[in-house]
């Protein structure tokens, strides 16, 4: 099977792939196998990151992280997919999240 890398999937293509995972996912967790439901939800994640419009996520400034309410992210810089920065009220540790994880903080609660 040729699979495809998701930088060189179509929107709709990454779409799809992202349905795909979020239904293994969801398989995974009614089954109780909890460890695969983690790796489908990661996955389904890293493919939400190429639909991100990396213009959109800007260093410096603050957002909401995805399904954690209440908490927020600083971004410093970013690489590929991935939002370099740290979590506010942490302990400042520098960490990398998929840029899929990022709300902007206007955007409603």
């Amino acid at each position: 099977m040729n699979e495809l890398t998701y930088s060189s999937m179509s929107e709709q293509e990454l779409r799809q792939e992202v349905a795909n995972l979020r239904e293994r996912a969801r398989k995974a967790e009614q089954l109780g196998i909890i460890n695969e439901y983690a790796v489908y939800e990661r996955k389904a994640l890293m493919a939400e990151a190429y639909l991100v419009d990396l213009s959109t996520i800007i260093p410096g400034e603050l957002y909401r992280l995805n399904g954690s309410p209440g908490e927020f992210f600083q971004v410093d810089y970013l690489k590929g997919r991935f939002a370099w920065g740290h979590r506010l009220g942490s302990e400042r540790f520098e960490e990398a999240l998929p840029v899929s994880m990022l709300r902007p903080v206007k955007e409603g609660k």
